[in-house]
């Protein structure tokens, strides 16, 4: 968790919501990301779906199985199905996100029996930490529009 907390420390270090990821495999990260909305454009460049595609160039191919996923803030709905759809086997959670979690807080994706991939979930890894983090960025911003 660590490691994607340092993530999250570039992309707020871009301007971005400090949100991070890594993907481990037998014990070594094999991809990384943070948040890149605002500088690509692109409202699909979470942290989760930066490092999803990262690792599967990686082991080359869409399968990430024996692989967990460290995130920073609790996956929304979108990268809650691309966990699934990637076979993620083990996804480990900091802080979650009350207002549009989908692993726990507004609704559960991953974990039902609807969808033929279940991943294991941790949560409140470092949870204060990274929600400290988050807090201070978005105190910072609503400072500057003053």
């Amino acid at each position: 968790m660590r490691e994607a907390m340092k993530e999250a420390e570039l992309a707020a270090q871009y301007g971005e919501v400090p949100i991070g990821a890594v993907i481990v495999r037998d014990g070594e990260i094999i991809a990384r990301g943070h948040n890149m909305r605002e500088i690509w454009k692109d409202p699909t460049a979470h942290a989760e779906l930066i490092a999803i595609r990262e690792a599967a160039r990686v082991l080359g191919g869409w399968r990430l199985t024996d692989c967990t996923l460290y995130v920073t803030l609790e996956p929304c709905p979108m990268c809650a199905g691309s966990i699934i759809l990637s076979r993620v086997d083990h996804v480990v959670i900091g802080a979650m996100d009350a207002k549009g979690g989908a692993v726990g807080s507004v609704t559960n994706i991953v974990e039902t029996d609807l969808f033929n991939h279940r991943p294991e979930v941790t949560t409140g890894v470092l949870a204060e930490e990274c929600g400290i983090m988050l807090k201070e960025f978005f105190r910072g911003l609503r400072n500057k529009r003053k």
